[in-house]
């Protein structure tokens, strides 16, 4: 899998917008309080033509094509897109040498500083930030993990292209990897659509 970033910029920024809501609002020229009257009459002062101090050429006035909110950024990209930047943001991971795979994530004691020894004891600098994905998340290691901010732990149905970008090694089990090649591998393979959503997951292994 070569490393597309037009794909990984596709992916990301749908994962940042498609739960955008706009709440940014203005007031049209009919909800701006006053205007009810005409400012003069029509002809005869030289003035140009006015019906209301309200309008959107008045100071104080509504504004026009303004902002209506709140306004939704939803958009679904197609299912290949999104198998194909998990695809492409694994194959950088391993390229770069931030891809770690271990047996689990057990480990002797839920003190947090533990982790931040571990994760300083490989080869070079300590990764800045650093995310673990696992079916099931062991009670010490997210005991450890929830006083350290730069540690984040990922179930493994939720593994996405943001987190894996966000930070800068990614840490799975074997047993992540095998649902995931099973679950990648069933999309290449796949031969029905997973819309209409009446039933998207049929043949879900």
């Amino acid at each position: 899998m070569s490393p597309r970033l037009d794909i990984l910029h596709t992916v990301a920024m749908w994962q940042k917008n498609y739960k955008r809501i706009s709440y940014a609002k203005v007031k049209t020229r009919a909800e701006v309080r006053g205007g009810g009257r005409k400012p003069w009459r029509q002809k005869g002062t030289g003035r140009a033509r006015h019906g209301s101090i309200r309008s959107p050429l008045w100071r104080g006035g509504g504004i026009s094509h303004g902002p209506r909110g709140p306004t939704s950024y939803y958009y679904m990209l197609p299912m290949k897109i999104r198998v194909l930047g998990l695809k492409v943001a694994l194959t950088v991971k391993l390229m770069q040498d931030d891809l770690h795979i271990v047996d689990n994530l057990e480990i002797p004691t839920s003190d947090p500083q533990y982790l931040l020894d571990l994760r300083g004891t490989g080869t070079g600098a300590a990764p800045s930030s650093s995310s673990m994905c696992d079916n099931e998340i062991p009670e010490k290691i997210s005991t450890a993990v929830a006083e350290l901010k730069t540690i984040n732990l990922i179930p493994a149905l939720g593994l996405n292209v943001h987190s894996m970008l966000k930070h800068e090694t990614l840490v799975v089990t074997l047993d992540t990897v095998t649902f995931l090649e099973k679950t990648l591998l069933w999309h290449d393979t796949r031969y029905s659509a997973l819309y209409p959503f009446s039933m998207p997951y049929s043949d879900f292994p």
